[in-house]
């Protein structure tokens, strides 16, 4: 069928557009708090640039033609300017990374193995050894070209405990909550949330039966409080593929999944990072 080169042109230019906007649009919502992430656009060229935030190294994505970086801001990330290190085309330069203020609310719970809340000196020996394992993951970098970032839910339930809350736990402060929680019952199934690596698996003092996800570029996701694991380290895992069951271990105060995104190390708010159930 015969059609006007015009009206050809336009269509070009339309999946042109629709192109560039679902690439946008894939990229997480921006929150420069504590606990958020800030997009900072690192102009265009054909080589991805490097960048740094801190000792970390951060994820640099394409948007359209332009590089973006995004960059994870820890929860104890003093408000104010900070720095971002930025390596591209063999020049070296920094870019500023402005942090807002942000208060998060104060949440009071109990749980009944009051161990899990002060533990035992032989209960430190192992959370030392958990720590020590928990930060090589949040140090991991893997050179993915597209890693996922329009994530989806991992568990159908109602979203209960806020990222960010002030903890005190029995009576006693405890860190902040590093993750958001999904009310569901023990065996629920606990989905990928986009596609990855599976890094660790195991039984953690606080975190129960835990699975970490790697999806590249210093993206992690964690999945705690397991009844049931069902993957091992090294396996790949597609998008919305089970990983487990949910349940009741660890620190908990009764059956649910806890969610936690980590971006260059930084544990940040996951619901900037979803983008479908």
């Amino acid at each position: 069928m015969f059609r006007d080169p015009s009206s050809i042109a336009a269509l070009g230019l339309l999946a042109g557009f629709l192109s560039f906007a679902s690439a946008a649009l894939a990229l997480p919502q921006e929150a420069a708090v504590p606990g958020g992430l800030a997009l900072v656009r690192l102009g265009e060229g054909a080589e991805r640039p490097q960048a740094w935030f801190g000792e970390r190294r951060v994820a640099v994505v394409r948007d359209g033609k332009a590089w973006v970086a995004l960059v994870g801001l820890p929860l104890a990330l003093a408000p104010g300017e900070h720095r971002l290190r930025v390596l591209a085309g063999g020049n070296e330069e920094t870019r500023p990374v402005r942090v807002a203020v942000k208060r998060y609310p104060t949440q009071r719970f109990s749980v009944p193995d009051q161990r899990k809340v002060e533990p035992l000196p032989e209960d430190m020996l192992r959370i030392e050894r958990e720590q020590k394992r928990i930060d090589e993951i949040k140090a991991l970098f893997r050179d993915e070209p597209e890693p996922a970032l329009a994530f989806r839910q991992p568990a159908q339930g109602r979203p209960t405990g806020n990222f960010g809350l002030r903890r005190v736990i029995n009576g006693l402060e405890r860190s902040p909550h590093a993750g958001i929680d999904f009310a569901v019952p023990v065996g629920t199934p606990v989905r990928a949330a986009g596609a990855g690596v599976v890094v660790e698996t195991g039984d953690f003092f606080f975190n129960g039966n835990s699975v970490y996800l790697d999806h590249g570029q210093g993206l992690v996701t964690l999945y705690c409080h397991l009844e049931r694991i069902d993957v091992a380290p090294g396996e790949r895992l597609a998008a919305g593929q089970t990983l487990g069951l949910s349940g009741n271990t660890g620190r908990s105060s009764g059956p649910h999944l806890h969610w936690t995104v980590l971006a260059n190390g930084a544990a940040v708010d996951p619901r900037l990072f979803l983008g479908k159930k």
